[in-house]
This record gives C-alpha cells, sequence and structure tokens, in this order.
C-alpha cells in the first residue's frame, strides 16, 4: 500500500479597509470637524425617527392635549410665534418648519435636553433644507443630516459636520 503525502498551503486572506471608508448609518464619518472616536451609532438606521416635516398649526386655545405643566420651545420670527411641545420633539426630534419664506430647523435632544432652532438655510438649488435624524451621536448630542446633500450637523455645533463642513 502506497502512502502519499498531501501538502496543503494555507492561504491567508486579509481584507483592508481603504482610507477614507469609515461610515456609521450609511454617513462617511472619516473626514468630519469632530474627532470620529466621539461618534456612536444611537439608532439602527437614518430616519428611525421620523422627524416633523409639514406641521400642522392651531391656536393654543383649541389645543385640548396640553396641560397648563407641559413645556414647549417657544419661536417668535417677524411676531409670528409658534409652541413646539417637548412632548413631541421627544418622538421626532426634528421640526422642519417655515416662517414665511424661512426655512426653519427645531430640533431638540433628549439626551442632552436641549431644544433649538436656527435657520435652516436653502440648498445649492434654491429649495428650503430639510433636516432628518442621522441615527448618530456626537457627545450624546443630537447629529442631524442634510437630505439633500447626506452632509452631518451637529445641534450643539451649530455647523455641518462632515463633507463640506469647511465652507
Amino acid at each position: 500500500m502506497r502512502r502519499i503525502l498531501i501538502c496543503s498551503t494555507i492561504v491567508a486572506v486579509f481584507f483592508v479597509r481603504p482610507l477614507g471608508a469609515i461610515t456609521i448609518n450609511g454617513f462617511a464619518v472619516d473626514d468630519t470637524a469632530v474627532p470620529v472616536e466621539h461618534l456612536v451609532r444611537a439608532a439602527p438606521a437614518k430616519d428611525s425617527i421620523s422627524s416633523i416635516d409639514e406641521p400642522q398649526w392651531i391656536e393654543g386655545s383649541e389645543c385640548e392635549y396640553l396641560q397648563d405643566e407641559d413645556e414647549v420651545l417657544s419661536v417668535t420670527i417677524d411676531g409670528d410665534t409658534r409652541a413646539y411641545p417637548l412632548r413631541i420633539l421627544v418622538w421626532h426630534e426634528i421640526v422642519n418648519d417655515m416662517f414665511g419664506d424661512q426655512p426653519v430647523a427645531i430640533t431638540y435632544s433628549a439626551l442632552t435636553g436641549s431644544g433649538l432652532a436656527f435657520d435652516a438655510g436653502e440648498n445649492p438649488d434654491g429649495t428650503p433644507r430639510k433636516l432628518g435624524v442621522s441615527g448618530v451621536l456626537y457627545n450624546s448630542g443630537l447629529l442631524m443630516y442634510d437630505r439633500a446633500t447626506e452632509s452631518l450637523w451637529s445641534q450643539v455645533k451649530f455647523m455641518r459636520i462632515s463633507k463640506d463642513f469647511l465652507e
């Protein structure tokens, strides 16, 4: 009986992630204005928490679901005052609203307890900028994303932190 020695060679294949391919929830985070190690995935995907994009308004005297002790984020622009109840913001985090022709983003981060309103600006094509919930946190604070450019925006820093953040 003949014995045959079979030699096998083990080939190791290493998959190396190319530089610049760091993503969280589909967002490129390799080139940001904040340290990438301070970014944390907090939701399964972007828009897992849906923003309110076309809020419907009623007079305060007609509102039956709010109590006197309920907290609101109040915004007044050119004499137009609106109240955004925290009990709604905690579930949606972002309201994309319009005050006349001015796009305004109303944001709330339950983890930091911060509620902010700011001029959302316009996209390069002149349409109002709409922000969505990225599902990513920066130092436990809300990171929004621009639906047109996919760039990340920090609520607490009032700035874009990805893609065109240097402009």
